[in-house]
């Protein structure tokens, strides 16, 4: 008798951990199948940029972005609203906060950051937001396994397919977003203004003579511990290339970020020197040694003044990013400015929001781009 109570009881408990974990299940399915979430209405089938077919609702209400730190910023003016942001990482966050997007779109301070940790994704945390489609980066290939297999509608974007060509990566961004949402679909309107733009720069540097070519160098990260620059492998190749200047580490072939000393920007002298928004640091630190261990008074372009903070909008315009036209422009007229006389960067600005993404922004707010805060810089770390 004894035994037989027992026995039922290991029945039920084991009929309830059925039931439970059948609703986990049912939970995740929801967030990752093509009427989950808030989604519904069928599915479609896109090729994301790891080359993989990936079914998503046709109705996508909520997103969540994992390792694609400018990826939010694009989607909130990919859509003029923040609304469907519901999850992005912290380093995005912290670019919302001290730029445009938070002014412009405030909603996306309400979206949700603890559940990822660079790569490191909670999935329980993550099914909570019910999302109906995860972005996360193409190189992060583990990840993606890893959110398809909860059950996630897993859509991996790239940042480095097209060879760190930051203004040819947003186009293939905003293409993808416009298959999946045809009803905001901005390509033509991003490829034209952006091959305008990138063409205008073009005509106006391409007859620059070797000795008028500027050499520059990209400070990327920077610490008492800490100088990265960029390589050939990197963004700040691209960015050099596209306005007619030298970038003096591309003897440099490691992919991404790579370590430097002093002595090796000593050898190279820079002209200019452009400190991206991944650090805290302004080119007043370099002119007057800020930081410990580093002397950079033999730098030709700290003794001419030639040191200038990157512009950050909507994002970090180092990286792909929404910005892009706009701080190829501001580059060029920063390193050539007799070729670019009767260029605005900030009505530049103004029109290219307007025109592409219908934004209209005040002197203010387009002025704000080129002057960004010290705190967008913070939370970086190399690994």
């Amino acid at each position: 008798m004894k035994f037989f109570l027992n026995k039922k009881k290991t029945t039920a408990k084991l009929l309830a951990l059925a039931m439970a974990l059948s609703m986990v299940m049912m939970s995740f399915a929801a967030c990752g199948s093509g009427s989950g979430g808030s989604g519904g209405g069928g599915t479609v089938t896109i090729t994301d940029h790891a080359d993989r077919e990936v079914k998503v609702p046709k109705d996508i209400q909520r997103i969540a972005v994992c390792d694609i730190y400018p990826l939010p910023s694009v989607l909130a003016v990919f859509f003029d609203s923040a609304d469907k942001i519901v999850g992005m990482p912290e380093p995005s966050m912290t670019a919302a906060k001290n730029g445009l997007l938070g002014q412009l779109y405030p909603d996306i301070l309400k979206a949700e950051t603890g559940y990822i940790d660079g790569s490191n994704v909670n999935m329980e945390e993550l099914a909570k937001l019910e999302p109906d489609v995860v972005f996360y980066s193409a190189s992060s290939a583990e990840l993606g396994d890893q959110l398809t297999e909860a059950g996630f509608n897993a859509v991996a974007v790239s940042v480095n397919k097209w060879d760190y060509n930051c203004i040819e990566t947003l186009n293939n961004w905003i293409d993808l977003l416009s298959q999946m949402f045809p009803e905001s679909d901005k390509s033509a309107a991003v490829q034209q203004k952006s091959q305008e733009i990138y063409d205008l720069v073009q005509e106006r540097v391409e007859n620059l003579s070797d000795d008028q070519r500027k050499d520059v160098f990209f400070l990327f990260q920077y610490s008492d511990t800490t100088l990265l620059t960029s390589g050939k492998q990197f963004f700040g190749q691209w960015w050099a290339d596209a306005i007619g200047a030298k970038n003096v580490a591309e003897e440099l072939t490691q992919d991404n970020a790579v370590p430097v000393s002093m002595e090796q920007v000593y050898e190279w002298d820079p002209d200019m020197i452009f400190i991206t928004n991944f650090n805290t640091y302004y080119p007043d630190d370099l002119y007057n040694n800020t930081v410990e261990g580093y002397d950079w008074s033999p730098v030709s372009a700290v003794a001419n003044h030639s040191v200038y903070k990157m512009p950050l909008g909507m994002y970090r315009s180092y990286t792909p990013g929404a910005d892009c036209p706009v701080t190829l422009l501001w580059m060029a007229k920063t390193a050539y400015p007799s070729q670019f006389q009767d260029i605005d960067v900030i009505s530049e600005a103004k029109d290219y929001y307007k025109e592409v993404f219908g934004i209209e922004l005040t002197d203010e707010q387009a002025k704000s781009i080129f002057e960004p805060a010290q705190s967008a810089g913070e939370g970086f770390a190399y690994q």
